[in-house]
């Protein structure tokens, strides 16, 4: 299980390709269909996610990153009943992908196809909803001692519900977490099934990035190889903690340049399509 020390799926150089993607104010006026894979790809049809709603808030609007297939929305909704229903502050929802997926010029390398979306730890401070400035200034926080190698007091209950619920969501192919934070559930919870979709990665300390299975509507979705067997409490996962303990002492390595990413042929007529009508 160890990994070469490099940033996570999500922190990367900007892609030179990635600028008439980011452009693209509105997605596409078709209905929705995905195209290639998670880190390489793009989608027709994308659907605005309202920025507010029951039991979750989405933040940073401004960066324009919150359009997804409708099976993602439905996620991020239903997550939101969940906090509701159980009386938790409201989910903060981070970035989802640009109106018509493909790469992006910071951030991330995958949240290309509209299946992906990061939601913070970080419990909304005073448990209500953050409004006004607060959406583009409050930071997620670290959930993470890197140092010591476990998980700070504030990842507790809260945390580890809705990471459950979000594992148990049959649209959820896999949901990544830093490494310390795989480990804490593999220690904390009695019934480890779920935990086979919770998958260590560098990052994701203080957010996790829940992935969708390709829908079945959309036939030229690239599907990831599916996940080993087991609920990977292993002494892989050990090893890879131990990593992160002594990388925290370490200065930080330069991260290499990343490949473009070669997208199918089908987005160039996705990121030339008229505009569907603004809607919010």
């Amino acid at each position: 299980m160890l990994r070469p020390l490099l940033s996570s799926l999500l922190l990367v150089p900007a892609l030179a390709a990635a600028g008439p993607w980011g452009e693209v104010r509105l997605p596409s006026a078709e209905l929705p269909q995905v195209y290639g894979g998670y880190a390489a790809g793009c989608i027709a049809g994308a659907q605005t996610l309202p920025l507010s709603g029951p039991g979750y808030q989405a933040m940073r609007p401004s960066r324009n990153r919150y359009y997804g297939h409708p099976e993602l929305l439905r996620f991020i909704e239903q997550l939101g009943y969940t906090a509701e229903a159980r009386r938790f502050a409201p989910v903060l929802i981070g970035d989802l992908g640009q109106p018509r997926g493909g790469p992006m010029l910071s951030g991330h390398r995958s949240h290309q196809i509209g299946l992906d979306v990061d939601v913070w730890f970080l419990d909304a401070p005073g448990s209500r909803a953050p409004s006004g400035a607060a959406l583009e200034s409050l930071s997620a926080q670290t959930m993470i001692d890197p140092y010591a190698g476990r998980v700070l007091a504030r990842f507790g209950a809260r945390q580890r519900a809705l990471l459950r619920a979000a594992a148990d969501d049959p649209a959820v192919e896999r949901i990544f977490v830093n490494p310390v934070i795989k480990q804490s559930l593999c220690r904390s919870e009695a019934d480890r099934g779920w935990l086979h979709k919770i998958r260590p990665w560098w990052g994701h300390d203080a957010h996790f990035h829940v992935r969708l299975y390709c829908p079945p509507d959309s036939p030229q979705c690239s599907a990831q190889k599916p996940i080993e067997p087991g609920d990977g409490c292993d002494a892989g996962l050990d090893a890879w903690v131990e990593e992160i303990r002594q990388a925290a002492r370490r200065p930080p390595l330069p991260t290499p340049p990343a490949p473009e990413p070669v997208l199918p042929e089908a987005c160039t007529a996705v990121l030339q399509a008229p505009s569907a009508s603004a809607r919010r």
